[in-house]
């Protein structure tokens, strides 16, 4: 442990415990909320509330979600470490790196080339090897690596575009927000087997929304 890693650790303690009171029971999801450090996904001026449990701004109108919601969304994947999955929106790389600590390949796209860019160096400065990340509009998939075990989209649309669900492979879990910008939204989960996809609702979230094509000016979701 580091200097650095002992300035957080009681404030990281509290928030694992406050997760823990809140209902995540998933060992495995809270143990890799321990191993990634937040700290390293905030914006300098927010340090002080990198254990908070709450969304901060990461810049592009994106925000690293609120850490119960991030666990709340990697426990409903019923995670495996075999499995491939697709996160759409790697936004500030948080969710991406929980992820990558719980199974055996990420493939992340962000439309936001400067959220990328520093995204990819956080992943890379924790050495996490099994996840790769692309520019790109997230509502048309990754087709060429489909079909994924699991599926989870970090940011909200009031349906989910086909592309996603249809590369969601039999046996697999997709889970998402659903709902528009500024009204009521739902986290569902999304399981597809032979006789068809089934929805389950999981509360009530808030999420930037999800938008099609890239930005204007190509430059730099939530995560």
């Amino acid at each position: 442990m580091t200097g650095n890693d002992a300035v957080f650790l009681p404030n990281k303690l509290r928030l694992l415990m406050e997760l823990r009171r809140n209902g995540i029971a998933d060992d495995k999801v809270l143990g890799a909320i321990e191993r990634v450090p937040r700290e390293k996904f905030v914006p300098a001026t927010f340090l002080d509330q990198a254990y908070e449990n709450v969304a901060l701004p990461i810049g592009n109108g994106q925000t690293i979600s609120q850490p119960y919601v991030v666990a709340r969304m990697t426990e409903a994947l019923e995670l495996g470490d075999r499995h491939k999955v697709l996160e759409i929106g790697t936004g500030s790389g948080y969710q991406t790196a929980v992820l990558a600590r719980l199974c055996r390949r990420v493939f992340s796209i962000e439309r936001h080339r400067a959220l990328l860019r520093q995204a990819e160096l956080r992943l890379a400065e924790l050495r996490l090897h099994n996840v790769t990340v692309r520019y790109g509009d997230g509502t048309k998939g990754w087709p060429e690596q489909a079909p994924f075990d699991r599926i989870i989209v970090t940011a909200a649309a009031a349906e989910l575009p086909a592309q996603l669900t249809e590369s969601l492979a039999m046996g697999g879990i997709l889970v998402a927000p659903i709902g528009e910008e500024r009204r009521e939204q739902r986290l569902v989960r999304i399981r597809r087997d032979e006789s068809g996809f089934t929805t389950e609702e999981l509360g009530i979230v808030r999420f930037v929304p999800l938008v099609a094509g890239l930005p204007r000016d190509g430059a730099g979701a939530a995560g």
